[in-house]
């Protein structure tokens, strides 16, 4: 395959589109993100499709609507509405121990003590604070992680007695779909005697400000605010918070909050089960990744983004099979059985497994429904089963770098510059419909087998389409000007098919090239005679008729207007017998007609071409001289007619006869002239002019051709020149040795 030379003009073109392109990504404009998140859904649930690995020691304990008529039912002992008291999950979690779970994660937040929820009375008969109860079974398990949310902080009593305090925030993107979420939040934990405060006095721990000197905490629903008096470390005075009297050695100030790492809760899960020592994790924000090192050379890579959020990989629905999904009133009878003393038959399903407790109930204050890329309404608790699965099997959805993304979209757009240049217009629209299907398949493709997540809407709405279009523009208003110029130049000179192949030509030399070419001279003989008789008859007539004046000028313009069309005939059914073979017709030189093959269309057959035409001509001519011999009768008839009217006569036809000459060799051939006065392609070179000199030597109604036109016909049509004879060598002018020459037959 021939591949066209780029110009600069579509190579600047190309790379600026590629320039404004990447730069356009680099923004993070809103109406593209959120299409590639579009397309990110789509490929999400085309996953969804495909088996893939995925943890089978999860297991999903759910508050349904069930549970909330069973527990308000008394069946379990006791009767609750709604908003369960702590001991409800005091007793859930004392079960999950007794099962054997391996971890306890609750998607339920424990915001605040409430003492007024009714007590527990324990086997001894004694009671308990409900609060306190929920405590006692978190600490004797061991193995519980509570929710936090930056809003809400479960109070010291449970964060104590808990293993870990988990991450539950969801941050949907602005469509409202959940896709990412943090891996960790670093945190407040504020000083009891600050709680206190805050509880007293309604303060918005949440959004205090830390600012030199002070920290200002504002009151929920006013515009009031608390300042605390700080020093540098943010330590605060105790006697400003009532403590009096202070024990020896006990410092007058304390620090007004500490920072700690939060976790998400699927990486604590997770963690429990690997062994991961969160403490030691590598945070790489500006290297995208985070590392989570585990025993026995256990190791986690976590792909974030700059601000620590990583995409959940949402393989695990609430109904799929590998996730055990247990009511939660299951469990809580089962506790009240153990409680009564009556173990036969009780179930321990949830040994060694990852537990989330979390609410399925709709329409209610326990709500926790959302759209995932997956669903458009689903529990949004399952996040936590997914992100534990994907930390224990080490698989991870990886969006590309910005590097990377720029670097497929310069491929995409070199591609699509190369296609969009080198093929026609449908052909070129094709490919880029081809690259367009193949790159989404791919994307399509490697996110399944590999959850790598390739940009999809910039790369193929700029570095392709908008290319595409730009570079078809291109071609559209200038290189039709191109073509305009070229048709302009040959459309008089070759056949139409001849010109529509140049203007598809993938190389086409205007401005000079030396080729071998074969050139065709044709003469019209007889024709200067023909004239010379004409004037002669024109003149007998003046005189004899004393024809003076206009009337004697308008009669030789009658001639001459008669010899030109007779004249014009003939050259014009040479110049069709050229056309019709392919040939370049150059230029008429008088009553002469010079042609040539092999440029600028190349033909591998230009010497038989050429000498087919100079047959196809003779027989034209031998046609032509028939014809108007044919109508002298008519004529004659005429005559009389305009004699007895005094008008001259009209001369009778002739038959004219054509000398061919056709000689092939090397040339230089191209455009000559200027912008100014025009161009003409034309060729140049001794073998033109021996072209010539045969023309010279070949008489009347004989076609001559060079040894060298004549060793190609031997080789492109030997029956041709097997009939060809061969002549005395001639010495044309200008030329110092003698050439063969050959007489080519055509009657």
């Amino acid at each position: 395959m021939k591949f066209k030379r780029p110009k600069l003009t579509p190579l600047l073109i190309a790379f600026s589109v590629l320039a404004l392109v990447a730069g356009f990504h680099a923004w993070h404009l809103d109406f593209p993100e959120r299409l590639e998140w579009m397309t990110y859904d789509l490929r999400v649930r085309a996953a969804h499709h495909f088996p893939a690995p995925a943890a089978t020691n999860l297991a999903f304990v759910a508050i349904e609507e069930a549970s909330l008529k069973t527990v308000q039912s008394g069946k379990l002992g006791y009767r609750f509405g709604l908003l369960w008291p702590r001991q409800v999950y005091g007793h859930l979690v004392d079960e999950l121990a007794a099962q054997g779970a391996g971890a306890i994660g609750f998607d339920v937040l424990f915001g605040e003590l409430r003492p007024d929820h009714p007590p527990v009375q324990l086997a001894n008969g004694t009671f308990q604070e409900s609060d306190v109860f929920f405590a006692t079974h978190l600490r004797r398990a061991g193995n519980v992680i509570l929710a936090r949310t930056p809003e809400v902080i479960p109070p010291a009593l449970f964060a104590t007695n808990a293993l870990a305090l988990g991450d539950i925030s969801t941050d949907p993107d602005t469509d409202g779909t959940l896709r990412r979420v943090k891996a960790f939040r670093d945190l407040r934990r504020w000083h009891p005697l600050i709680e206190m405060a805050a509880t007293h006095f309604d303060l918005d721990l949440s959004a205090a400000k830390i600012v030199p000197g002070k920290i200002i905490l504002p009151q929920t629903g006013t515009t009031n605010c608390v300042e605390v008096p700080v020093d540098a470390k943010n330590n605060f005075t105790l006697a400003d918070f009532g403590v009096g009297k202070l024990l020896p050695g006990e410092a007058p100030t304390a620090r007004a909050f500490t920072t700690g790492r939060v976790w998400h809760m699927g990486i604590l899960l997770a963690a429990r089960e690997l062994k991961l020592d969160l403490a030691k994790a590598t945070v790489d924000l500006p290297g995208g990744k985070i590392i989570l090192p585990g025993a026995n050379g256990i190791q986690r890579v976590i792909p974030v983004d700059a601000d620590g959020y990583f995409f959940v990989d949402w393989r695990l629905t609430p109904d799929d099979p590998r996730l055990l999904r247990v009511p939660v009133e299951d469990l809580l009878w089962q506790d009240r059985q153990r409680l009564l003393g009556e173990t036969n038959g009780l179930r321990d399903d949830l040994r060694g497994k990852l537990v989330v407790v979390g609410s399925a109930v709709q329409g209610n204050d326990l709500t926790d429904h959302g759209a995932t890329p997956l669903e458009r309404d689903t529990l949004l608790v399952s996040k936590h089963w997914n992100i534990a699965s994907s930390v224990i099997t080490g698989q991870f959805i990886r969006p590309t770098t910005f590097g990377e993304d720029l670097a497929i979209i310069f491929l995409l757009g070199l591609l699509t510059a190369f296609l969009t240049w080198q093929l026609r217009a449908f052909a070129a629209a094709g490919g880029t419909i081809l690259l367009v299907t193949s790159y989404t398949a791919i994307t399509f493709i490697v996110f399944i087998k590999f959850r790598l997540w390739l940009p999809l809407v910039v790369p193929v709405g700029g570095a392709i389409l908008v290319e595409h279009i730009c570079l078809v523009t291109y071609r559209v208003v200038y290189e039709e000007r191109e073509k305009r110029h070229v048709k302009a130049i040959f459309s008089k000179m070759l056949s139409p098919d001849v010109v529509n192949e140049l203007l598809g030509a993938e190389k086409l030399a205007l401005g000079g090239a030396h080729c071998e070419v074969s050139v065709f001279f044709a003469d019209v003989r007889g024709f200067t005679t023909l004239t010379d008789q004409m004037q002669e008859q024109v003149a007998a007539f003046i005189r004899e008729r004393k024809v003076v004046g206009a009337a004697a000028e308008k009669c030789y313009e009658e001639s001459a207007r008669e010899t030109l069309e007779t004249v014009n005939l003939y050259l014009a059914a040479v110049a069709e017998a050229v056309k019709n073979s392919g040939g370049t017709l150059d230029k008429y030189i008088g009553d002469c007609v010079m042609a040539f093959w092999n440029a600028p269309a190349p033909n591998e057959k230009h010497a038989l071409a050429s000498v087919q035409a100079a047959i196809h001509a003779q027989r034209a001519i031998l046609d032509l001289n028939r014809q108007r011999l044919a109508q002298n009768a008519a004529r004659e008839f005429e005559n009389q007619a305009r004699v007895a009217a005094g008008l001259m006569p009209l001369p009778l036809h002739v038959a004219l006869q054509l000398g061919t000459g056709i000689n092939t060799g090397a040339v230089t051939v191209g455009l000559m002239g200027s912008e100014v006065h025009g161009f003409n392609y034309t060729v140049f070179g001794r073998a033109v002019n021996l072209a010539s000199r045969l023309e010279g030597v070949s008489g009347s109604g004989r076609i001559i051709v060079s040894d060298a036109t004549y060793q190609h016909l031997l080789r492109l049509d030997p029956q041709l020149a097997a009939g060809c004879t061969e002549l005395a060598p001639v010495t044309p002018k200008g030329f110092r040795d003698a050439v063969r020459i050959y007489e080519v037959p055509w009657k």
